[in-house]
């Protein structure tokens, strides 16, 4: 599995980047929200990816941040009939943050105006993923004033990114928090929290 690349942007496209990394130039697809956040031509950028191995090709994608990633995963994996393409659409139609708000809130109107998302899939969406951004996702369907803590968002990231790596809500939730009961006066940052509570699921 490739998880990340890092080397010099060639092209940059709404659909699709060229990055040279090491002398091999590597065709990624990005949505349209990783493509706002890309360097000029000729800078050095990293890119996480996913990689999708069919029998005719092997497709990477990537990604500006983790949130993306993790949603794209979720989609790909927990959602049937959402490929790669429409899990793209989605991303390029939506914030993440949005995204998981509408699904905790069941707002299917808001889901089925995504490009490739009409109203069976965005119910189908509800259904398959509402228990597994529900964890992750609360703190956005509250009140907008009320911002999250730091370390409840972190917890809130780190939770969702396990689940998109295939873990059930509830392992991933009690990983993370044993991580946190472990290390009471840690700062994790959400990356060193995933590392954390990868190692209790192990």
């Amino acid at each position: 599995m490739i998880t990340f690349l890092e080397g010099v942007l060639v092209e940059s496209y709404p659909t699709h980047v060229v990055l040279n990394v090491h002398g091999v130039g590597y065709h990624i697809f990005i949505p349209l929200s990783s493509y706002d956040r890309l360097p000029p031509a000729g800078s050095s950028f990293l890119l996480l990816t996913h990689l999708q191995i069919r029998e005719d090709a092997h497709v990477l994608f990537g990604f500006a941040s983790s949130a993306e990633r993790d949603l794209f995963r979720l989609l790909i994996n927990h959602v049937s009939g959402i490929g790669p393409k429409t899990a793209l659409d989605v991303l390029s139609g939506i914030s993440v943050a949005s995204f998981k708000s509408a699904v905790v809130a069941g707002d299917t109107k808001t889901l089925s105006q995504i490009k490739g998302i009409g109203k069976k899939t965005a119910e189908r969406i509800l259904v398959e993923l509402k228990d597994k951004v529900g964890v992750a996702a609360a703190w956005e369907a509250a009140a907008t004033s009320q911002t999250p803590a730091p370390k409840d968002q972190h917890t809130n990231d780190a939770v969702l990114a396990l689940i998109a790596l295939g873990y059930k809500q509830a392992d991933a939730l009690k990983a993370v928090k044993a991580s946190l009961d472990a290390k009471p006066g840690e700062d994790f940052t959400t990356d060193a929290l995933i590392r954390e509570a990868l190692k209790r699921l192990a």
